[in-house]
């Protein structure tokens, strides 16, 4: 099991979801955690519940300004940063491209790609100075696949894999590594709101049949934080139950 004793790790999007499953599990493995999102009383929540060395700060990551300043409260309450899981992110909405919304696209653009570049360029003085760090980014199946009628999303997420490549390349003679998770279909609260019917044609489709829990994502989210994975970066790494080898191109 790896320990992350002595290590702080800022988490966005930590209020729920996949943010707060991973916050949890690597507070059980001895993080200290910063916890950054938009809400502050989900953020206390979390916090109550997680216990430990957990602190938080509230910011909408679209918002340079608001992330700037979470992320020197991380470093004020807790010390250096030593691993980022950038995670925050929107779905876009799904509309035909010729009638997309221009500041939707900006918007999903800015919180999904603009503001995990802000993120790393925050964080990467400190870990460069001590050759030490880690940075994951939250991708999507959409990373790697087309997607009709969400251009937004699509282009975002591509996005943030490209940037945790020339990252990575950039930071290794460093040891900053960078990576990128790719979710598949993992039981969170927006997949649980689907009908149960449609969530069974969902699983249908995928060669385990069956969704993912955000704990598995979790496991597979520490080991790329992790001193474990220190020969490992640069990579996209999906957790998804088989599903993106099995779509159609």
């Amino acid at each position: 099991m790896v320990d992350f004793s002595g290590q702080h790790i800022a988490v966005t999007g930590a209020s729920s979801g996949i943010g707060l499953v991973t916050a949890q599990l690597l507070a059980k493995r001895g993080a200290t955690l910063t916890l950054i999102a938009r809400r502050a009383d989900k953020l206390e929540e979390a916090k109550q519940a997680i216990g430990g060395r957990t602190a938080w700060a509230a910011a909408d990551v679209g918002d340079k300004d608001q992330l700037d300043k979470a992320l020197d409260a991380a470093v004020e309450q807790n010390g250096p940063i030593h691993g980022l899981f950038a995670n925050a992110g929107l779905t876009g909405g799904f509309t035909p491209a010729v009638a997309f919304d221009p500041a939707v696209f900006e918007e999903t653009v800015r919180v999904n790609l603009t503001s995990v570049f802000w993120a790393i360029q925050k964080v990467l003085p400190s870990m460069i100075a001590a050759r030490n760090g880690t940075i994951l980014v939250t991708g999507s199946m959409a990373s790697k696949r087309g997607m009709a009628m969400n251009p937004a999303y699509v282009a975002s997420k591509h996005g943030v894999l490209g940037l945790t490549r020339a990252i990575a390349v950039e930071m290794a003679p460093h040891n900053v590594r960078a990576n990128c998770i790719i979710p598949g279909f993992i039981r969170t609260e927006a997949l649980e709101r689907i009908p149960a019917e449609q969530q069974g044609k969902i699983e249908q489709r995928i060669p385990q049949r069956r969704m993912g829990g955000p704990e598995e994502l979790a496991e597979v989210a520490a080991f790329l934080l992790s001193d474990a994975a220190s020969h490992v970066t640069g990579q996209d790494w999906a957790v998804d139950g088989g599903v993106l080898e099995s779509l159609e191109v």
